[in-house]
């Protein structure tokens, strides 16, 4: 019998823009025929073989939505989540991109719809708690438009 496995091979991404003196958060809705279609979800993607978490975020956030970050903030939280058919405990990096007010996302087939929300809304619509707590964050630490005083610490690119 095999052990179960914890590793660092998910990441998530909240994608915002700033509007005016509020953020909206980025949600894409699984499209049918894949996993958990019809939930609204954040920007999740596995960490490819030698690819850093970082780098990952913008390749999930280029492959489901189209963009390129103009900012990207690690969200100072990893949050655990147990994969049942490979029997592992994901630890998953959560990650922010800020990126143009004005250019919409280009889905890719996982996704047959997106919605610009204030991050209430968008935290009431998220399938995953995880996801809600983490908007939360993201409002608190970012909302400014960038992390203040620990802006140094929080900002990748």
């Amino acid at each position: 019998m095999s052990a179960t496995t914890v590793n660092v091979s998910l990441i998530d991404l909240y994608v915002v823009r700033e509007r005016g003196p509020v953020l909206e958060v980025l949600l894409l809705r699984r499209a049918p025929g894949g996993r958990c279609p019809g939930s609204w979800e954040a920007v999740h993607g596995h960490i490819e073989a030698g690819e850093r978490p970082a780098d990952a975020a913008i390749r999930e956030l280029r492959e489901e939505t189209g963009f390129t970050p103009l900012k990207l903030y690690s969200l100072s939280r990893v949050e655990l989540f147990y994969q049942h058919g490979t029997d592992e405990v994901a630890m998953v990096p959560a990650f922010v991109a800020f990126v143009p007010a004005d250019t919409a996302p280009v889905l890719s087939a996982e996704h047959d719809d997106a919605a610009w929300l204030a991050p209430g809304e968008a935290q009431r619509r998220c399938a995953w708690p995880r996801e809600a707590r983490a908007i939360a964050d993201t409002v608190r630490m970012l909302g400014a438009g960038h992390a203040g005083p620990i802006e140094d610490v929080l900002r990748i690119c």
